[in-house]
C-alpha cells in the first residue's frame, strides 16, 4: 500500500481492557453500586461480566451514544445473602478472567467450575490454583495445574500471609491483591522467584485499589500488604487502551504518515505508554500535546528503510507482537528480550511470531527469553493468528507494506478491540484524504 503524499489520521481507541476488567471486579466486591464510564465492550470484558454475574453481581447498561458502547452501573455481589450453590464460568481465552475471578469465587459459598477455550487449557494456572489451596480453599483440577478446575468454598478466606512464584505472569499477583480486601484478615503477599514480567500491571492493580479506597502498601521489594477493607461503590472513567493504540501508531511508522490518538493520559500505569520511548527507535517522532499523542513516521516509512532495534520488553510484553511486526519490516536485524513469559499467553507468541515471519520470507529465531528477527519479510501469504488478537494486528501492520498478506481470522481482534477492521479502514481513508 502506498500514498502519494504524507497524510494524517486521528483514531479514537476504546477503553483499556486491563483497567476495565479490574474496575468491573472491584465494583463487584464493593459495598454499594458503582458506575463505570467508557468501559471496554469486548469479548474479554463480556466474559468478565458474565463471570461476575454467576457470582451474584448485576450490571445495568447506561446508554450514552458512544460508538464504543454504554456505561455500566454495577450492583455488587450480595455476600451476606447468598446461599451455597453450584455455578459454572466460561473464561474464554481471557487471562484476567481465568486468573482474577477464582479468588473471588473463594469468597462465595458453594462450588464454581471454571473452563474456557481450548487454548485456555494450556495457559499457566498453577500459581493461582496452589495459592487458593494455601489459603484454605478446595480446588479440584485433576492434578493438571490448569483449566478446567472447580473451586469449592465455605464463603471466606482467613489465611493472611502467602508466598508465590509469579515469574510466569504478573496476573498471579494481581489476582490475589484484587480480592484480598475481602479476605477476613487481608493479605500479605510475597513473590519468591525470578523477576515478575510486566510489572506495570502490578502497579496498575495497586493504583486501582487505592483509587477505590483499599489500603495497600509494599513493605519490601516483591511484597504487598492489602488491609481488610469494606469499600463503597465508586464512579470512574476508563482510559483508552494504549496497547491497542499500538497497531495504529505502528502504521504511521511503516507508512511515513502521522497518527494521533486523542485522550492519551498524562500519567498512566498502562504498559502501552512505552510507545513514547519505543517508536522513536524506529525513526518516528512522538509528540504528546493537548491530550493527544501524535506519532509521525520517518519519511518514506518502511519503503525508504529504517533500522532494527535491540530492546528489553520485560515491562510491557503485550507490545511485543506489534514491535516484532515493525522489526519484520526493518532493514537490519533486531532482538527483543525479556519476554520468555509470552510463551504462556493466548498462544506461544514467540513460536508464532517466528513461524509467521519465516512464512513470509523473513528470517527469525527464538532465543531463551525472546526473538531475533534476522532479515525482513519479503512476500505475501496467509498469516496465521492462532486465535490471538495481537497476532492478527501484527499481520495487519505487515500487510500495509507487503502486498498479498492475508490475515487469518481477523475477527479474533474482538477479544480486546471490537471493530478493529472498521477503525483500520477509517485510518487508511484519512491518509488518502477521506473522512475523519
Amino acid at each position: 500500500m502506498s500514498f502519494e503524499q504524507s497524510g494524517s489520521a486521528s483514531v479514537r481507541i476504546p477503553g483499556s481492557k486491563s483497567l476495565t476488567n479490574r474496575y468491573l471486579l472491584l465494583a463487584a466486591l464493593a459495598d454499594s453500586e458503582s458506575v463505570i464510564h467508557a468501559p471496554l465492550h469486548s469479548r474479554d470484558s463480556a466474559l468478565m461480566i458474565a463471570a461476575l454475574e454467576q457470582l451474584g453481581a448485576r450490571f445495568e447498561r447506561l446508554e450514552t451514544g458512544s460508538p464504543f458502547g454504554p456505561d455500566l452501573r454495577v450492583s455488587p455481589i450480595p455476600f451476606d445473602s447468598l446461599s451455597a450453590n453450584q455455578r459454572s464460568i466460561d473464561v474464554g481465552l481471557a487471562g484476567t478472567v481465568m486468573r482474577f475471578v477464582p479468588p473471588v469465587a473463594a469468597l462465595v459459598a458453594g462450588s464454581t467450575h471454571f473452563d474456557g477455550d481450548p487454548h485456555a487449557r494450556v495457559r499457566p494456572m498453577g500459581p493461582v490454583i496452589e495459592s487458593l489451596r494455601a489459603l484454605g480453599v478446595d480446588v479440584e483440577d485433576g492434578a493438571r495445574g490448569s483449566l478446567p478446575f472447580t473451586v469449592s468454598s465455605a464463603g471466606g478466606v482467613e489465611v493472611d500471609e502467602l508466598s508465590i512464584d509469579a515469574s510466569g505472569s504478573s496476573q498471579f499477583v494481581s489476582a490475589l491483591l484484587l480480592a484480598a480486601a475481602r479476605f477476613k484478615n487481608g493479605l500479605l503477599l510475597k513473590h519468591e522467584g525470578p523477576a515478575i514480567p510486566s510489572m506495570p500491571h502490578v502497579e496498575m492493580t495497586l493504583e486501582v485499589l487505592r483509587q477505590v479506597g483499599v489500603e495497600v502498601s509494599s513493605p519490601s521489594e516483591n511484597s504487598w500488604r492489602v488491609e481488610p477493607t469494606r469499600f463503597p461503590g465508586f464512579e470512574i472513567t476508563v482510559e483508552p487502551d494504549l496497547s491497542n493504540a499500538g497497531p495504529f501508531l505502528a502504521a504511521a511508522v511503516v507508512l511515513g504518515q502521522s497518527v494521533s490518538i486523542p485522550d492519551w493520559p498524562k500519567e498512566t500505569t498502562q504498559g502501552g505508554n512505552h510507545w513514547l520511548e519505543i517508536l522513536p527507535r524506529f525513526g518516528a517522532s512522538v509528540e504528546l500535546a493537548q491530550g493527544s499523542l501524535t506519532v509521525t513516521g520517518p519519511a518514506g516509512g518502511a519503503r525508504a528503510g529504517f533500522g532494527g532495534i535491540d530492546l528489553d520488553l520485560a515491562a510491557a510484553g503485550e507490545l511485543a507482537p506489534t514491535v516484532a511486526a515493525l522489526c519484520a519490516l526493518a532493514d537490519s536485524p533486531s532482538r527483543l528480550r525479556g519476554i520468555a513469559h509470552l510463551r504462556g499467553h493466548e498462544t506461544d507468541r514467540l513460536a508464532a511470531l517466528t513461524a509467521e515471519i519465516k512464512r513470509l520470507g523473513g528470517e527469525a529465531e527464538e532465543t531463551e527469553d525472546g526473538i531475533c528477527v534476522l532479515s525482513p519479510v519479503s512476500h505475501g501469504g496467509l498469516m496465521h493468528t492462532y486465535a490471538d488478537h495481537r497476532m492478527a494486528t501484527a499481520a495487519a501492520i505487515i500487510g500495509l507494506v507487503i502486498e498479498g498478506v492475508v490475515v487469518e481470522n481477523v475477527e479474533t481482534t474482538s477479544k480486546t478491540l471490537p471493530n478493529f477492521t472498521g477503525l483500520w479502514q477509517d485510518m487508511l481513508a484519512q491518509f488518502s484524504g477521506g473522512r475523519r
